[in-house]
């Protein structure tokens, strides 16, 4: 299986897997919590048979190495600059979502975009999600001690809570999720490291507002408005007047979960983006 090599701990060498496939102009997808890049099946097929397909795990996730550190955004975004320095992958198009989106803000805020010509955002992070003093439109703090409180006592709980309102499944199942599929995300999520799950709740309260202020290529931001986990109002909402070429498609009525739920929605809005 292929993987790059980002860093080590101790005695072992902490490895991000990748996959790398077709051919034709790059498009990078970045997963979102606590998932992998097996998340982007309704995502892909529309793209793959005009272009190279990368996907990865983040450290922590998926098929990657599980270190008992590092699960901050400067260090996901250096895993993710060397993955796209070992592959020279120039001229991309990235595509995140949730966390996803979070490499992408920062990566374009700290290392510039030279590798990349466009960037789509599904349920974005950024600009900065915690309530302060200065940032009244952020969620309160209580509610992400809360998780983590929870994700430390019971993580398989935490994860069914979490898949809960990833898909709003009061309102989706049994019309945009089975059952089956919401099991088939538990299923990836309860594999990712304890520690991870942990300390990636802490990693959703960055402070994007520098980045976002130093994007420079044209940029697609699409949210449900009934997101749970990371609230409309409080994210994508408040972009168009920090980025200077933003397309923002509010999703009526959509959960957190839309490269899912509503992948045809996101299909077409990127469609349309990408031929512009």
């Amino acid at each position: 299986m292929p993987y790059v090599t980002v860093g080590q701990e101790n005695t072992e060498p902490i490895q991000i897997y990748y996959e790398d496939h077709g051919s034709g102009p790059p498009v990078v997808l970045i997963h979102g919590y606590p998932l992998s890049g097996q998340s982007w099946e309704k995502i892909v097929p529309p793209l793959k048979e005009e272009h190279r397909i990368v996907t990865y795990d983040r450290r922590g996730f998926g098929k990657s190495s599980q270190p008992g550190s590092g699960y901050d955004y400067d260090t996901f975004t250096s895993d993710f600059n060397i993955l796209m320095e070992t592959l020279d992958i120039r001229d991309a198009v990235l595509i995140g979502h949730s966390m996803g989106t979070g490499e992408i803000t920062r990566y374009l805020g700290q290392y510039g975009s030279d590798r990349v010509r466009r960037a789509v955002m599904l349920s974005p992070l950024a600009p900065f999600l915690l309530k302060t003093d200065d940032n009244p439109e952020g969620v309160d703090g209580a509610v992400f001690e809360g998780a983590k409180e929870t994700a430390a006592k019971d993580r398989p709980l935490w994860i069914k809570q979490f898949f809960d309102l990833f898909f709003n499944v009061e309102d989706t199942m049994g019309d945009r999720v089975s059952q089956e599929a919401w099991n088939a995300h538990w299923n990836v999520g309860i594999t990712a490291s304890p520690t991870a799950t942990y300390a990636c709740v802490d990693s959703w309260l960055t402070d994007f507002r520098e980045d976002v202020g130093q994007i420079d290529v044209p940029l697609l931001a699409v949210q449900g408005t009934a997101d749970k986990v990371l609230p409309f109002e409080s994210t994508g909402k408040r972009l168009p007047p920090l980025v200077k070429d933003l397309k923002l498609v509010p999703l009526e009525g959509a959960p957190h979960s839309i490269p899912w739920t509503h992948a045809d929605e996101c299909n077409a809005a990127i469609k349309d983006f990408m031929d512009e």
